[in-house]
């Protein structure tokens, strides 16, 4: 990637004159304020990222900020919407990681240092944590599906101070060998533990029947996915909306749209990439995937990948607090300048925080379409040209 020196000076990080959501200079400055050497100590938040190369032995990682006290924002999206997005970035690559390999089933009766990082993971609060590696950490981590991390190295030994005591509810989950990890998830969910979190205690191996560590990007498809349907199939059970309903959030190069159609549950999730973003980098046009489903659901993964299911999620908590049915199509286009991979967090915290807002209503679909002439740069038109679900409304034909 190659900026201007001039648009630098000109810009002195506040201005984004070089069309990216971030300062380069800034992230990096930022990041490399910490240096850290083979001993890292830190309050974590706690913080556990399961690689998923070399399946079925892999990689896990206990990690932790190098600072002490109240790190809970390290693990935190809701708070990360309201952060400078140069501190946000500085401060996730901020965390370091200490790797050791374990097979997948080894999470069934763990190793001694297994086992602590199980135990940590249960904590509702930061963990004191030394982290003994065997050289100078080093890389990033930069995911579609996962949050940033920082640098990582082997992992000599680790050590921890004193854990809070989880709440009851993880304690019980944790404990309970004979309950499914589906029933888990859903458990913890209706007790109020974030999505995260359970994302993380069914990474490391906490949760089900037949224990075993599962890589931190395919626990959070996961724990949306499981979540989802759960909301989904009460969803059914509920009167549908009488209008359509359009909500709009422009936010950080990006903009989500949710059109909430009368009928029947079935869903969409859409994205469009401008050139010079995250999956478009060289490209000349808009690049346009869709994927849905219909009432009874998908028989294959999505091709667009975990923000299908993010983005599935809180639109069903929506419609789930309102005790309403409806076909969800959700949109989302990512402009120049957007460069980096966040996570699918962003898509799931974005999405809750549009269907916060108020909607414009509508009659019909195509009244709908026409009010977002004005606030999507792809047409409308060409979005129902990508559309699973449009030609299916106008025709009253559903999978």
């Amino acid at each position: 990637m190659y900026v201007d020196p001039h648009l630098c000076v000109a810009c002195r990080g506040a201005k984004y004159l070089c069309g990216l959501s971030y300062c380069p200079v800034l992230v990096k400055s930022l990041s490399s304020r910490a240096k850290v050497g083979k001993v890292v100590e830190g309050d974590s938040p706690p913080t556990v990222f399961v690689g998923r190369f070399g399946y079925p032995k892999i990689t896990v990682y206990p990690s932790t900020p190098p600072e002490f006290g109240d790190t809970s924002v390290y693990e935190d999206p809701r708070s990360w919407l309201t952060m400078d997005i140069n501190t946000f970035l500085a401060m996730r690559t901020s965390v370091i990681r200490g790797g050791m390999q374990f097979k997948v089933h080894e999470a069934r009766s763990p190793t001694r240092e297994l086992y602590d990082v199980q135990i940590a993971s249960l904590s509702p609060r930061p963990v004191e944590m030394e982290l003994n590696l065997e050289t100078v950490p080093r890389g990033k981590v930069l995911s579609e599906t996962v949050p940033p991390l920082g640098p990582s190295a082997p992992l000599k030994r680790l050590r921890l101070g004193t854990l809070p005591p989880p709440e009851r509810v993880v304690e019980k989950v944790f404990q309970e060998r004979d309950m499914r990890a589906r029933e888990a998830i859903e458990r913890l969910y209706a007790e109020g533990v974030a999505v995260e979190r359970i994302s993380r205690l069914l990474s490391v191996g906490n949760l089900g029947v037949e224990r075993k560590l599962v890589p931190t990007r395919w626990s959070i498809t996961a724990v949306d996915k499981t979540l989802s349907d759960s909301l989904v199939s009460r969803i059914k059970e509920y009167p549908t909306i009488n209008q359509v309903e359009v909500y709009v959030r422009k936010f950080r190069l990006n903009t989500f749209v949710a059109i909430l159609v009368p009928g029947e549950w079935a869903f969409e999730w859409g994205e469009a990439w401008f050139p010079s973003t995250t999956w478009n980098m060289w490209g000349s046009s808009p690049q346009v995937e869709v994927d849905y489903e219909g009432y009874f659901g998908r028989k294959t993964y999505p091709e667009i990948g975990g923000c299908y299911y993010s983005s599935r999620l809180a639109v069903a908590e929506h419609l789930e607090k309102r005790r309403r049915q409806a076909i969800p199509i959700l949109w989302r286009e990512i402009y120049p300048g957007f460069y980096f991979p966040v996570g699918v967090w962003f898509v799931r915290e974005n999405v809750r925080e549009m269907l916060r807002g108020e909607s414009m209503k509508f009659d019909i679909l195509d009244e709908a379409l026409k009010f977002l002439e004005g606030v999507l740069k792809v047409s409308p038109r060409e979005w129902a040209e990508h559309s699973g679900l449009v030609p299916m409304i106008r025709s009253r034909l559903f999978p």
